[in-house]
């Protein structure tokens, strides 16, 4: 690569050799590579996924119900390692044409139904089960407004920021600048929102939180991106430190955030989820310690 500036061809084709570490999953059509079916446990919610921040939504929600009472929130969490490409087996695709994680099949329901998209998944289960949504029509709709928010924005954090900071074969000023602005704006509109409630959609914890804490919470903590909390100087957003403080320190998010976790300090991973029993190998002090 140079620092020459780039002429876009009339037509442009793919490139298999530009892209960066996740170069080897990235292709510019859909569709499975490979048949494979998906495993089934025996509970009605089966959840394929890793704990990107993506990931961690749904889990969290799902601890959250069942630590609210919901029996019928009990699921299986099966490990998709999107690196050896599980994402585009035809089962997966089944479930996700967008061949993304996470994806849920809730098969309490005849025939099961497909849930695909992290907000869509949370609004769905919500919904299914009458929890962590407002019922007044504003408060729902001031939590929709956040939810919606965290789809629009994260990319920019993710796919943006995180992409050119982090993982792009080499670092170039002005994208790095670029999405490092827009990540700062968007820090700020939290913080001032933050500033306002103790919880994005009003007094309520809700699925809007459980949306942008794994994103911005995450950034909030360090443990998104290398040392890019200090290149964003993420502690001068004392009111997004508060949230995401008092978010972590939720028993259901402690569970939640470790399920189909493959990375960091084994004591804080738990590769599959299929019954509250396997989070008993986890003493409460690594629970403590688990990064999102």
């Amino acid at each position: 690569m140079t620092d020459a500036p780039y002429t876009p061809p009339s037509v442009w084709t793919w490139d298999k050799e530009n892209g960066g570490k996740f170069a080897s999953i990235n292709r510019p059509i859909a569709g499975p590579t490979h048949d494979k079916e998906l495993p089934v446990g025996k509970h009605p919610l089966q959840l394929y996924s890793l704990a990107t921040p993506n990931g961690q939504k749904v889990t969290i929600l799902l601890e959250e119900l069942l630590a609210a009472g919901h029996t019928g929130a009990e699921y299986d969490a099966w490990l998709i390692k999107i690196g050896d490409g599980d994402q585009f087996s035809s089962g997966f695709v089944a479930v996700n044409p967008n061949s993304k994680i996470p994806a849920l099949l809730d098969r309490s329901v005849n025939p099961p139904q497909r849930v695909f998209e992290s907000g869509s998944i949370l609004l769905y289960l919500a919904e299914k089960f009458g929890e962590f949504i407002p019922k007044d029509p504003a408060g729902r709709t001031e939590c929709l407004n956040w939810l919606f928010w965290q789809m629009g924005s994260a990319p920019y954090l993710g796919g943006g920021f995180g992409h050119f900071y982090a993982y792009a074969p080499e670092k170039w000023e002005y994208p790095i600048n670029r999405f490092a602005m827009e990540v700062k704006r968007q820090m700020d509109v939290l913080d001032r929102r933050l500033a306002e409630t103790e919880y994005l959609a009003g007094s309520e914890y809700s699925i809007a939180d459980i949306a942008v804490w794994p994103w911005y919470g995450g950034l909030a903590n360090g443990v998104l991106y290398g040392d890019s909390a200090t290149f964003l100087d993420v502690a001068s957003y004392k009111n997004v430190q508060r949230w995401t403080k008092a978010i972590g320190a939720r028993p259901a998010v402690k569970r939640g955030r470790i399920v189909n976790r493959v990375s960091g300090d084994p004591s804080t991973q738990l590769h599959e989820r299929h019954d509250a029993g396997d989070f008993e190998t986890k003493t409460q002090d690594k629970l403590e310690a688990a990064k999102s």
